[in-house]
């Protein structure tokens, strides 16, 4: 690429490649998620193991599983909604976290704490799962390919209409 201000070599006459739009947006960002998630809820787990034992493993590993499903339905509802009207994934997307909370909210306040439960490892667990799991979020967000615009049309000659 050439402009005035910076003399460089010539742009190529090759063609460009279409890659199209990213296929299968949410589950590819519930794999990369859950996987970014999943890994460093491991090493924490691991980490509360060596600090108190089984208790807070499980601990850790149920505070950081609740963030992750909490975090999954809205990635599954993109995806079942987004392949029919894809301008309305988002919406509904932001509009199922004021229902998961308000869900979360009343099942752990009915449920409450299980006696078994470390609550420092429970919270720790869960911080590490929401910062890797938002983390690979903006990572797969930010390598979509989001196709804007429609392909241009061509007519029987090869020119655009």
């Amino acid at each position: 690429m050439t402009s005035n201000a910076d003399p460089g070599p010539a742009s190529g006459a090759g063609a460009v490649g279409v890659s199209g739009p990213t296929r299968s947006l949410w589950l590819k960002l519930l794999g990369l998620s859950s996987a970014a998630a999943g890994g460093a809820l491991l090493l924490a787990g691991v980490a509360a193991l060596v600090f108190n034992g089984g208790t807070g493993f499980l601990s850790c590993l149920f505070g950081g599983a609740l963030v992750m499903a909490f975090f999954a339905i809205s990635l599954v509802i993109g995806h079942v909604v987004g392949r029919n009207n894809p301008s309305g994934a988002i919406g509904l997307f932001a509009g199922t976290y004021f229902v998961k909370v308000v869900g979360f909210a009343v099942v752990l306040f009915i449920l409450g704490a299980p006696a078994w439960l470390h609550a420092q490892w429970f919270l720790i667990g869960a911080v590490v799962t929401v910062v890797f799991w938002q983390a690979a979020e903006i990572y797969g967000f930010s390598k979509a390919r989001l196709q804007i615009y429609n392909d241009p049309q061509t007519r029987e000659g090869g020119t655009d209409v």
